[in-house]
């Protein structure tokens, strides 16, 4: 027996581009959180890499959290992890390692996919689709076509991502209808 019900529209999609070692991108976490938490499964949002060439653990961070991914603990660590970006640049990838260990995360399996490199073609692909789209700083925020730039301040921003995800929302409803 098939479900005639129409196929429920995917959830609009918030692009969060980010540096692991940014403590902007820390600062962004409060509103991605509370984004999180008032759309649940109507809004998407997706962690994109965007390492900058100035945090020099930043590259390895983004690995370590796309084999958080790989894990099913993605959002944890990297919530944890943007919470210690301090410690991060000082201890580098073994601090990675340990935040993984922390997380009872398989923290061997951190060791092995950061030498053998398996995400570097992800975190490249992020990047080089972050260039291409204009993006030239942590965070930057992309839904519905609007890109927002939160390097610079984070102030309003979170209220015009929520503008847009409720006009998004709206559309969407309206469509079905």
């Amino acid at each position: 027996m098939s479900d005639s019900s129409p196929a429920r529209p995917a959830a609009p999609v918030l692009e969060v581009w980010c540096d692991l070692q940014c403590p902007d991108c820390r600062t962004a976490l409060g509103d991605l959180g509370a984004l999180r938490a008032h759309y649940g499964d109507r809004l998407e949002v997706r962690l994109r890499h965007f390492p900058l060439e100035k945090n020099k653990h930043a590259f390895a961070a983004a690995q370590a959290a796309e084999e958080a991914w790989e894990q099913g603990r993605g959002w944890p660590y990297v919530e944890a992890l943007l919470g210690r970006v301090e410690q991060l640049g000082r201890e580098g990838e073994p601090f990675l390692v340990e935040l993984a260990r922390e997380l009872d995360l398989d923290a061997e399996e951190f060791e092995t996919a950061l030498i053998d490199g398996r995400h570097i073609l992800f975190v490249d692909a992020d990047q080089a689709e972050g260039k291409a789209i204009g993006v030239t700083g942590t965070p930057t925020y992309v839904i519905g076509g609007e890109r927002l730039d939160g390097g610079k301040s984070q102030e309003g921003l979170r209220e015009r991502i929520e503008e847009i995800a409720d006009r998004l929302l709206a559309e969407q409803e309206q469509q079905r209808d």
